[in-house]
């Protein structure tokens, strides 16, 4: 069966993203399935979550001006059937959507080269980039399911019918595509406001709304600097935990 492709996206950004494709990834490897994360975000987070740094020979730009050029796939865990697999970018790749402008099919390139490869994984996971450019545009017509990190942050709910608007208009071209869930990112109970649109999120979007928040976590900020996702940081268990549940969720939802 054809890997569940999955995009974490929100067109606001440091509301989560990366870590969200981090360590939702690495947790659904060690639940035993096969797992690729591609990351479509110049600034290259992703890759350096996973130890991958700029200098690479081929990244997901080349891919997607090149047809003939297949995803650069990195191995990065495996256990038995499961793995978990990196499609690294790097700072070309923002050059890269500039070209695509005059490519035909542009919106589709990323969907065309995951085609090849869908069917070795359970799950893709596209990290984006905090805009509606073309590299979040390929993301979401690549995927069927989007799953929206957000601050609990009243001028973040502008950020999130942002989305919704560019979900109604990609839906054109890829009718399919619909929201897994929308994730509290950053969540503090402590602050009022935020427990005020909290309360807001579950009343206006209802079970859309994931039942895990992921709170403020040194740990996770940890993991992100050091360049590995949260399992293998010592003392992290607690903030793994959470992704964990993240993880049991998305598998009741798709």
């Amino acid at each position: 069966m054809p890997a569940r492709t999955i995009s974490i996206a929100n067109q606001k950004g440091g509301v989560g993203k990366t870590a969200t494709t981090t360590n939702l990834g690495a947790t659904l490897y060690h639940l035993g399935h096969r797992v690729l994360v591609i990351d479509m975000d110049p600034q290259g987070n992703l890759s350096a979550s996973f130890g991958s740094r700029s200098g690479m020979d081929t990244t997901v730009a080349d891919a997607l001006l090149d047809r003939k050029i297949p995803l650069p796939i990195v191995p990065i865990y495996a256990s038995g059937e499961a793995r978990l697999d990196l499609v690294p970018a790097s700072v070309s790749l923002a050059t890269a959507e500039a070209a695509l402008m005059n490519k035909l099919g542009r919106e589709f390139r990323l969907r065309d080269q995951l085609a090849a490869v869908a069917d070795r994984y359970d799950f893709v996971l596209i990290d984006t980039p905090p805009a509606l450019g073309l590299l979040t545009i390929n993301s979401l017509v690549a995927a069927q399911l989007v799953l929206v990190p957000t601050e609990a942050r009243f001028f973040s709910l502008q950020g999130l019918q942002m989305l919704q608007d560019s979900i109604d208009e990609i839906l054109y071209i890829n009718p399919n595509l619909r929201i897994l869930g929308i994730l509290l990112s950053k969540f503090d109970r402590r602050l009022r406001e935020e427990q005020t649109v909290a309360k807001y999120l579950r009343e206006n979007w209802g079970a859309l709304v994931f039942d895990t928040s992921v709170g403020t976590n040194s740990k996770i900020l940890e993991a992100a600097s050091a360049g590995i996702p949260l399992f293998e940081l010592v003392g992290s268990q607690r903030a793994a935990d959470i992704y964990r549940s993240l993880a049991q969720e998305v598998l009741a939802r798709v």
